[in-house]
């Protein structure tokens, strides 16, 4: 029986269906491929903290869901086995962000992605570096 081949863009769309905090931060998809994907979103109020600025999960965030939908593109469910971020710059309320996920290492057990993360004003504000680990499953059945 030969496998049904799954479009790195029907893999995420079928992970945004049920995503349910990707929804609520609104990330928007700009570009998906195997092993790469794209987003952005936009900051708003209730994403500010007690200091007047963004919140450090909600950058942190943006990077782990693109992460997510890089890393299992290839519809070969992936799961993230560590994370870790640094922040470079304050995330300012009304900002667009834009994380882009590059991956390093495709093994068969693991992957490595790196998730940079810019405002509108193309300043690089984060950091993000995620392992995955790869099951024997699929994200979309058929």
């Amino acid at each position: 029986m030969t496998e049904k081949k799954i479009s790195p863009q029907q893999v995420v769309e079928h992970m945004l269906q049920e995503d349910l905090f990707s929804k609520w931060l609104q990330i928007e998809v700009l570009a998906v491929r195997e092993g790469y994907c794209k987003t952005q979103m936009k900051v708003r109020a209730e994403m500010i903290n007690g200091l007047g600025i963004t919140h450090g999960g909600i950058a942190f965030s943006l990077a782990d869901s693109t992460f997510a939908f890089a890393c299992n593109s290839r519809n070969n469910l992936s799961v993230a086995l560590d994370t870790s971020i640094n922040f470079l710059k304050p995330v300012q309320p009304a900002d667009i962000l834009i994380a882009e996920a590059i991956e390093i290492h495709n093994g068969r057990s693991t992957g490595l992605y790196q998730i940079s993360i810019t405002n509108q004003h193309e300043h690089k504000i984060a950091i993000f570096k995620g392992t995955c680990f790869r099951t024997e499953r699929h994200v979309v059945k058929w």
